[in-house]
């Protein structure tokens, strides 16, 4: 379980990595058509880099954001790297901790898991929504529910992080990366 995890997250680093590469050449595009488009001989001398046929790359840079931000907090970002305020954690008993633990994880799966059903609802009404530019470059097959579909991949999959928590440390106790180091107190 724990290799397939480490398999999954590394999948999903390299997903994100390749993502982020895509979404710089692409802002890096949009720079040289922005520039190039003052000077006129350019575009008359070169027509692919006709200003008018790279209004798309707004919108697949904001495509490639949405699902670097999902897929990155799904998969790649651990509890550990989230900012947390725990000054009352930090300073109750071991005991009180697991059940601060159990308690959020809890309220946070069942938060997720409750707004899944409300998501796949506005999804249904998002297949029939085009985007604005994206049609032109990848064909009518992309629909703005394909867009944002990577939300419902983020909301099981933290549903289940939180819920895997909330069982681990009902069963075995807090997790070392609960627990507050000396330097903490």
């Amino acid at each position: 379980m724990i290799r397939a995890c480490a398999l999954l997250r590394r999948a999903a680093e390299l997903i994100v990595g390749t993502l982020i590469a895509l979404m710089f050449l692409t802002f890096v595009l949009q720079i040289t058509i922005r520039y190039s488009a003052r000077l006129g001989w350019i575009s008359e001398a070169l027509p692919f880099l006709d200003p008018s046929r790279y209004g798309w790359t707004l919108e697949f840079c904001l495509l490639l954001w949405v699902w670097i931000i999902f897929i990155g907090c799904a998969f790649v970002v651990r509890d550990e790297d989230h900012v947390s305020f725990d000054m009352l954690y930090s300073h109750v008993g071991p005991r009180l901790r697991r059940g601060f633990v159990i308690f959020g994880a809890l309220v946070i799966a069942a938060g997720l898991a409750l707004s899944v059903e409300p998501t796949w609802s506005k999804f249904y009404i998002l297949r029939l929504k085009k985007t604005a530019t994206l049609s032109n470059v990848f064909g009518d097959w992309i629909r703005m529910r394909d867009i944002y579909s990577v939300y419902m991949l983020f909301l099981i999959t933290v549903t289940l992080r939180y819920a895997w928590t909330a069982y681990q440390a009902i069963r075995h106790g807090i997790l070392p990366t609960h627990n507050v180091t000396e330097g903490d107190k």
